[in-house]
């Protein structure tokens, strides 16, 4: 395990992801903690309040060791032509849901940048990681000072040195097969799809700091792995997401276990829900709309929001973003702590 961790008591080697817009829950840290391994609160399209309530409620039942994940802005204006034609070809898939898509305006905004940093450093948690992009070095020296262990995300060697000169304690290594979004400084891009113990090699060539892997870490055997190719710790999200303390919803849980037992099922990366990189089972919105979808974080995002979210309440899996690494056939049920320890067993 990093040594950054150990006065925190961390003892295990793996690592329960920060996963937005639900699946991550006070509860799923606090099972972290239990498993003795670290667990990450997602800032990610949470108020500022919101994300201190979420705060206030892993330190209330008594977890001390915990990190919380901002996406530090990195936007992908979109463009307005193209955007208004996406609105237009979503017209049908929103009119099922009684919403007016075409009738969307693009939002660009910072995900509450400034407020999030400036509760972090007003009420330092023990870890911070950011997301999409670099923060100024300003941002990651003031963290530093308030005794907050700051990660940083990267998809490549480039972006592990340009961490690494941002004043960043330890990376996260994401390798393109994480389900969700991708971190990629440029997604213009989609990263290139290397092995993750290739990916580590080639950061640990470029960096010396310590490694947290991750993307595609399914199995104690990849855990394994991971650390065998440098990384002192692994993280997992999808392994987590059908657990009894995950946030997921019933239409994404049930995804998952269903798509697990056929042979066919698979996962893509698309922009389709969003305008930027992010792996999800295939469904009948990613079919569709592929190939389709502009480039624009954070205003394809805002579009796509009130539809996802109808069709989840309303069990309507094809037009949910069902975000998913490519392991998820590993994915189980139970208490996430079982999952997390039986995940360390061969480390």
């Amino acid at each position: 395990m990093i040594a950054l961790f150990a006065h925190l008591g961390v003892t295990s080697p793996v690592v329960a992801a920060p996963m937005a817009g639900g699946p991550t829950t006070p509860a799923l840290v606090a099972a972290a903690g239990r498993a003795g391994a670290l667990g990450f609160l997602a800032a990610g399209y949470r108020t500022p309040d919101d994300l201190a309530a979420q705060i206030d409620a892993v330190r209330e039942g008594g977890t001390a060791a915990f990190g919380v994940n901002v996406f530090a802005p990195n936007p992908v204006p979109v463009d307005a032509g193209e955007f208004r034609r996406y609105a237009r070809e979503l017209r049908a898939e929103g009119e099922r849901f009684g919403l007016d898509l075409a009738a969307a305006e693009p939002v660009e905004n910072d995900d509450h940048w400034a407020e999030k940093v400036d509760l972090l450093l007003a009420r330092p948690v023990p870890v911070v990681s950011f997301t999409f992009g670099l923060p100024p070095e300003g941002t990651v020296a003031a963290l530093r000072r308030a005794g907050t262990v700051v990660l940083q995300t990267v998809t490549s060697a480039q972006e592990a040195r340009a961490a690494a000169d941002a004043g960043v304690d330890a990376l996260v290594v994401q390798a393109l097969a994480a389900g969700g979004h991708s971190g990629t400084f440029t997604p213009e891009a989609t990263p290139r799809d290397v092995p993750l113990p290739d990916l580590l090699r080639a950061v640990r060539a470029t960096v010396g700091l310590p490694l947290v892997a991750a993307g595609g870490i399914a199995t104690a055997g990849d855990v394994a792995a991971a650390l065998g190719a440098g990384a002192a710790a692994a993280m997992v999200g999808t392994a987590l997401l059908r657990t009894d303390e995950s946030g997921a919803s019933a239409v994404h849980k049930a995804a998952l276990a269903d798509l697990a037992e056929r042979a066919a099922a698979d996962t893509v990366v698309t922009r389709a829900f969003s305008g930027r990189p992010a792996r999800a089972l295939g469904n009948l919105f990613v079919r569709r709309y592929h190939e389709r979808a502009p480039l624009g974080y954070p205003a394809v995002h805002h579009l796509t929001t009130p539809l996802r979210r109808a069709a989840a309440a309303a069990g309507d899996a094809e037009r949910v973003n069902l975000w998913a690494g490519t392991g998820f056939r590993h994915a189980k049920d139970g208490p996430a702590a079982a999952v997390l320890t039986a995940l360390a067993a061969e480390s």
